[in-house]
């Protein structure tokens, strides 16, 4: 059963509600919050949660989800997440707070893919469970959009400094979305009349006198010109200090950011680089393609000509061997929680170590000691090993770590001066690769 994770959400966009509503203080939780979970049965369709996640993972029931609340909660209040495990896969969190008064009610929704949403009478539902949340709980501000068109808008800062948004939240209206709600303190900064007569798909005064705002039928094509034409127009209208032209070419510079790029990676590192580009997330994930395509590295160095080999110099090679194989296994120890498939031994359980020390930049986050005493001799031995195992390579162990070889054809390569020199900073993490090396052992291995 799949549960949308956090590296699930970088794949492909998703469409991303984030949904904040108070409730009657004076009413019991499981009373009070009954309409929401009505709306969402009602309206979710094929994308209705089929799990509650709590202390524990159950199939959705409404009794599910109040025993899942109850175990989580404390004075605060309590906090449950819902998953849809087939397509549309879905990762939502609900949680309400019983501090302060008026209680509050938090959702946010991530609908992946934000293609599902294509279809005009899937957004329409998806509004309709909105418009009845929102009319149920009255709502400060609220909104669903493409979840990487949001990233490159900077939400929910939109430039400003991020204390400063936490503490000011969304005092005015900095940007459109597909799907808005606007409560109280929104339409007194326009005026009701105002944002009433929006140009929009869809504006709707709610009982509650919250305003939705839709600026298209359908979320997933928010790129197009048409539809980006309506968004500016909305913010214009609500925003009369605003240029047209100049809010319409952001759009525009934004649709250009996800325009698909096509991966010309080097090939010794493509492994690699693939995966920190897909590590960028969908937002940024082409002009990270775009940089890496201009990547070149720098040849190995850590190599010898076989005739050039140091000869063995230890007293008991099958002993250097079962030391450089314990070397091995103390990455596996260390890295098998982040890295499941360092278990492997393999070319791509080294690209995926590469991956894993760059994004967690760990050169530059760790003690130089501990690393030079501890993490080089294990990244050493692992390549070595590496390369021992699927290249046919074979060690010639040495007293000194260093000068330890593993001869593949006829070069004898220095894993363990790779690791050094890979550990030096961020930058060496890419400059000097366990996948690059491998790569390069791999094609003069003849």
């Amino acid at each position: 059963m799949k549960a949308l994770t956090p590296q699930d959400l970088k794949a492909e966009d998703s469409l991303d509600l984030y949904w904040d509503g108070t409730f009657d203080p004076q009413m019991e939780v499981e009373r009070a919050l009954e309409p929401f979970f009505q709306a969402l049965e009602e309206y979710a369709g094929e994308w209705m949660p089929d799990f509650v996640e709590g202390k524990r993972r159950r199939k959705y029931t409404r009794a599910a989800v109040w025993k899942s609340w109850e175990e989580e909660r404390d004075k605060s209040g309590s906090l449950i997440g819902l998953s849809h495990s087939t397509y549309p896969w879905v990762d939502m969190s609900v949680s309400f707070a019983l501090l302060p008064i008026p209680h509050s009610l938090h959702a946010s929704l991530h609908v992946q893919p934000l293609t599902f949403f294509t279809e005009e009478e899937r957004c329409r539902r998806f509004v309709e469970l909105v418009r009845a949340w929102s009319s149920q709980y009255p709502v400060p501000y609220a909104s669903a959009h493409s979840g990487a068109d949001a990233v490159l808008a900077d939400a929910p800062y939109y430039g400003r400094d991020k204390q400063i948004a936490r503490h000011d939240g969304f005092d005015k209206i900095y940007e459109v979305c597909w799907l808005n709600v606007f409560g109280p303190q929104l339409i007194e900064t326009v005026g009701r009349e105002r944002m009433l007569s929006t140009p929009a798909y869809r504006v709707e005064e709610l009982p509650n006198g919250s305003i939705l705002l839709v600026t298209w039928p359908t979320a997933a094509d928010f790129t197009r010109e048409e539809a980006r034409q309506a968004q500016a127009r909305a913010l214009v209208h609500l925003r009369p200090e605003l240029d047209y032209a100049t809010v319409l070419r952001s759009l525009h510079e934004r649709n250009a950011a996800l325009v698909p790029v096509e991966p010309r990676f080097h090939p010794d590192v493509e492994p690699l680089l693939s995966r920190l580009a897909d590590e960028a997330g969908v937002a940024r994930r082409q002009q990270r393609i775009a940089e890496l395509n201009t990547y070149q590295p720098p040849e190995p160095e850590e190599w010898l000509p076989a005739s050039a080999a140091l000869p063995s110099d230890v007293p008991d090679t099958k002993a250097a061997l079962e030391h450089y194989s314990l070397l091995a296994e103390y990455l596996v120890a260390m890295r098998h929680t982040d890295i499941p498939s360092v278990f492997e031994q393999t070319p791509e359980s080294l690209s995926d170590v590469d991956a894993g020390f760059w994004l967690e930049n760990f050169p530059e986050t760790f003690e130089r000691q501990l690393i030079d005493q501890r993490a080089v001799p294990t990244i050493g031995a692992y390549l070595g090993e590496v390369l021992v195992r699927h290249l046919g390579g074979q060690w010639i162990p040495r007293k000194k770590l260093e000068e330890a070889q593993v001869r593949v054809g006829q070069r004898v390569w220095l894993p363990f001066v790779r690791a050094y020199r890979y550990l030096r900073s961020r930058q060496s993490l890419l400059d000097s690769s366990l996948t690059q090396l491998y790569r390069v052992a791999e094609r003069h291995r003849g």
